[in-house]
């Protein structure tokens, strides 16, 4: 049993930034991905950003250069810092935790915070 408490979500102007938290509790394991993905109004949930446990990250092509994902190992926290935010970043931001249990996998979902940004 996971669950995944997610913070920092607003409304800002365009070029302003925010930082959004994700704190995982229950069962925890040494071996997984943290993670934001977003949905925007009358689009798919897409991935924005993912980090290991060893740190190794991974961006979709739309946030290179101003999102950075981090993370504290020790409070099991993600943490996701957006730059220069732009209209089009407006959506619903969900945290994700990927881990494995044996030979499955699994993958716990946020509720969702959202994020606006206004021209």
């Amino acid at each position: 049993q996971v669950q995944l408490v997610e913070s920092g979500g607003g409304l800002v102007q365009a070029g302003e930034s925010l930082r959004l938290s994700c704190a995982a509790s229950g069962s925890s394991f040494s071996l997984n991905v943290m993670g934001w993905y977003r949905q925007a109004p009358g689009k798919q949930r897409a991935l924005v950003a993912v980090i290991t446990s060893g740190g190794s990250t991974n961006y979709a092509d739309s946030v290179k250069g101003r999102f950075a994902i981090s993370r504290d190992n020790a409070k099991n926290t993600v943490y996701l810092q957006m730059n220069s935010l732009k209209p089009e970043d407006t959506a619903v931001y969900y945290c994700i935790l990927d881990y494995e249990v044996g030979l499955r996998r699994y993958r716990s979902w946020g509720q969702g915070t959202q994020v606006t940004v206004s021209s």
